[in-house]
C-alpha cells in the first residue's frame, strides 16, 4: 500500500513541481509514450534475456510482495513457536517414535492441524519436517551443531532463491539510467537528421530526446530501486520465522528449559512481529 502511495507522491510532486515553476507538460508529455517505447522495450528485452521463466516468474511475485507487503503476521509467529515447542516436547518426553508420525507426514498431523496457514508455507514445514526427520532416523544421536549446519545451510538456499527477485529489480535499476540515455542518444541522432529544420522544431526535439534521460533516471532512482529496497525488507521479514523455527529446535536440543527455548526464539523478532513472552508462555498453556 505504502509502495503506491510513495510513486503516486513522486509523480505528483516531480511533474507538479515542473508545472508550477512554468514548465510546460505538453511536450514532455508527448514524448513520454515514445521514450518509454524504447527504455520499457530494452528494459524488458534485458530482464527476459538474463532470466529464465522461473525467475521471471519469481520477480512478478516479488513485485507483488511489495505491494502486499510481509506475508507473516505476529501472530503467524506466535504459532510456528508453539508449533515447534510442542513437536520438540514430544521428542523430549516420549521419544523419536511418538513424533515420527507428525514430521513424516504432517497434512495428517493433529497437531500440525492446528496451524493451517504454518501448514501452508511448504518451505517452513519442510524445514521442520525434514530436520525432525533427520533427529527421528538418528534416533536422536546427532550432535547439536551437526543439526544446526543442515538448517542453516537449508534456510541459506532457500533465502538465496527467495532473494533472486529483488537482485534482478535493483540490476534492473542500475541499467535504466543507462538505457535512458540510449534513447536520448537515438533522439540527438534523430534531431542531426534534421538539422536544416527552424530552430522552434530542433528545440522540440532536443527536448524530446532528454525526456529519455529524465525518464531513465526518474525510474531507477525513484521508483524502480525503492522497490527493490522494500522487496529487500519484505524478504528480510520473512525469514524471521524460520529462524525463530530454528531457534526453538536448537535450543530445545541443547536441554535448555522451555521459557528459556521461547525467549530464544522470541527474542530474535523485529519488534513489529515480536509477542510478548507472557503471550507466548500462555499460548503454550493454551490460553
Amino acid at each position: 500500500m505504502y509502495a503506491a502511495i510513495g510513486i503516486v507522491i513522486l509523480l505528483v510532486m516531480v511533474f507538479g513541481g515542473f508545472a508550477i515553476t512554468g514548465g510546460a507538460l505538453g511536450p514532455v508529455m508527448e514524448a513520454i509514450p515514445h521514450e518509454m517505447l524504447i527504455i520499457g522495450g530494452a528494459a524488458l528485452g534485458a530482464v527476459v534475456a538474463g532470466n529464465s521463466l522461473h525467475e521471471l516468474k519469481a520477480i512478478g511475485g516479488g513485485l507483488g510482495k511489495v505491494f502486499k507487503g510481509p506475508k507473516h503476521s505476529k501472530q503467524d509467529h506466535v504459532d510456528a513457536i508453539v508449533l515447534c515447542t510442542r513437536l520438540m516436547k514430544i521428542l523430549r518426553s516420549d521419544g523419536p517414535v511418538a513424533l515420527e508420525s507428525h514430521v513424516t507426514d504432517p497434512a495428517n498431523s493433529p497437531i500440525f492441524a492446528e496451524f493451517p496457514k504454518i501448514l501452508a508455507n511448504k518451505a517452513l514445514v519442510a524445514l521442520i519436517c525434514d530436520t525432525l526427520t533427520l533427529i527421528v532416523v538418528s534416533s536422536g544421536t546427532l550432535e547439536v551443531h551437526a543439526v544446526e549446519d543442515v538448517m542453516d545451510h537449508s534456510m541459506k538456499t532457500h533465502f538465496h532463491e527467495m532473494s533472486e527477485p529483488q537482485h534482478a529489480l535493483q540490476n534492473l535499476a542500475d541499467a535504466l539510467p543507462a538505457l535512458g540515455i540510449v534513447a536520448a542518444v537515438l533522439g540527438v541522432v534523430k534531431t542531426m537528421g534534421s538539422i536544416d529544420k527552424p530552430p522552434s522544431i530542433l528545440g522540440a526535439m532536443i527536448g524530446s530526446a532528454l525526456v529519455g534521460t529524465f525518464m531513465g533516471v526518474l525510474l531507477a532512482y525513484g521508483i524502480v530501486a525503492p522497490l527493490a529496497g522494500r522487496l529487500k525488507q519484505v524478504l528480510d521479514q520473512d525469514e524471521m520465522i524460520f529462524q525463530a523455527v530454528k531457534q526453538v529446535i536448537i535450543a530445545s536440543l541443547h536441554g535448555w528449559p522451555q521459557p528459556l527455548v521461547v525467549e530464544s526464539a522470541r527474542s530474535g523478532l523485529g519488534h513489529s512481529f515480536r509477542p510478548g513472552l507472557s503471550e507466548l508462555l500462555d499460548a503454550l498453556r493454551g490460553r
